[in-house]
């Protein structure tokens, strides 16, 4: 990255371990000399990547950063060797990354819905904690010229608490990536907090009123459609998670769609407050996926194998090769994410 390089903005979804193809998306952004990231919203696992490589950035700039996520990608998978919630020899025999054939993790989907988090880890005893410790040295975040925004879902109100670089501790991380079932919430100034996808994975909204940049790369991970009608338990309730965790985020979408359109309609930029009507009218958005999503189980989220997660490293890498490709002559000048569709279909059902 150079100091001629367009700035853009990161928003980063969560999903567990599929936040490793967020992994290989940063590390081909970070590659570009002719792009700079500005600022990073992330979320769950989105916020994770967002905190280990601002702590990267700091130590060594952009290959810096790349480093670290590597290491603790690592850590992760290290940490899950000896987990009993594995693939069975079958499913690795057939190049199957799912667990739903593994025993434990049977036995924790069924143990879940019937014991509470409190019940089964009253000492609340999470491993992602001493990982994040140790590749994180939050202090060193608040002078990181990377503008870091996370989210969590404050449990009493249901909203959103946003947390900026100066706020950033290994609880706010843990607190954005609580699920409720597997994780008791999270304590900070008084209030318990759940995964921040439940209210933005991730939220939009900060970037566009406080980053400079006005290109937005949305990396997502949680597929809006999937085929077909769920029909077990299982996959029930992993579509309800993917509906629910899309939801706020395309109702930011839809916004921003809305107030483009209003104020090129009616010239509102000078009625208004200019700077305020530009942060919304001029931001560009970008999206970058793949439809491998949709192939993998939700229980592949808890699968840390370290062939997993480089082979959906890899698969970011290749998406962001192929988006470049594509659309690295529009960076700076126009959206390539049609969010207008968004705000039409709601429309047509009104």
């Amino acid at each position: 990255m150079t100091s001629g390089a367009l700035p853009i903005d990161l928003a980063l979804q969560g999903g567990g371990s599929h936040g490793a193809f967020t992994w290989g998306v940063i590390e081909r952004i970070f590659e570009q000399e002719s792009l700079r990231v500005e600022s990073i919203s992330g979320t769950s696992a989105g916020a994770m990547n967002a905190a280990v490589l601002g702590h990267g950035y700091m130590v060594g700039g952009p290959k810096g950063a790349v480093a670290a996520l590597e290491r603790f990608w690592r850590s992760v998978s290290e940490a899950a060797r000896f987990s009993p919630i594995q693939r069975t020899p079958f499913d690795v025999a057939a190049g199957n990354w799912s667990l739903d054939g593994s025993p434990g993790y049977l036995f924790y989907d069924v143990f879940s819905r019937l014991f509470s988090p409190y019940e089964v880890n009253p000492t609340n005893i999470n491993p992602l904690r001493d990982i994040l410790e140790a590749h994180v040295d939050f202090a060193r975040l608040r002078d990181c010229p990377l503008k870091l925004f996370v989210n969590a879902t404050n449990v009493r109100t249901g909203l959103p608490r946003l947390f900026r670089n100066a706020e950033l501790t290994a609880d706010v991380i843990l607190a954005s990536a609580c699920l409720p079932l597997m994780h008791q919430a999270i304590a900070i100034d008084g209030d318990a907090y759940w995964d921040g996808g439940f209210s933005g994975n991730p939220l939009l909204t900060p970037i566009i009123r406080e980053s400079a940049a006005r290109d937005i790369v949305l990396v997502q991970i949680n597929p809006i459609e999937r085929p077909g009608v769920p029909r077990s338990a299982r996959e029930i309730l992993n579509r309800l998670n993917e509906i629910s965790f899309n939801s706020s985020l395309k109702k930011e979408l839809r916004a921003i769609a809305m107030f483009q359109r209003l104020f090129a309609a009616a010239n509102l930029g000078a009625e208004i407050d200019v700077s305020w009507a530009e942060q919304w009218s001029d931001v560009r958005i970008h999206r970058i996926a793949t439809p491998k999503m949709v192939e993998l189980g939700a229980s592949s989220k808890l699968n840390a194998e370290w062939e997993f997660l480089t082979m959906l490293r890899q698969e970011g890498r290749d998406c962001t090769d192929s988006f470049l490709a594509e659309h690295a002559g529009d960076l700076g000048r126009r959206s390539t994410y049609e969010i207008d569709t968004l705000l039409d279909t709601l429309l047509e059902q009104v």
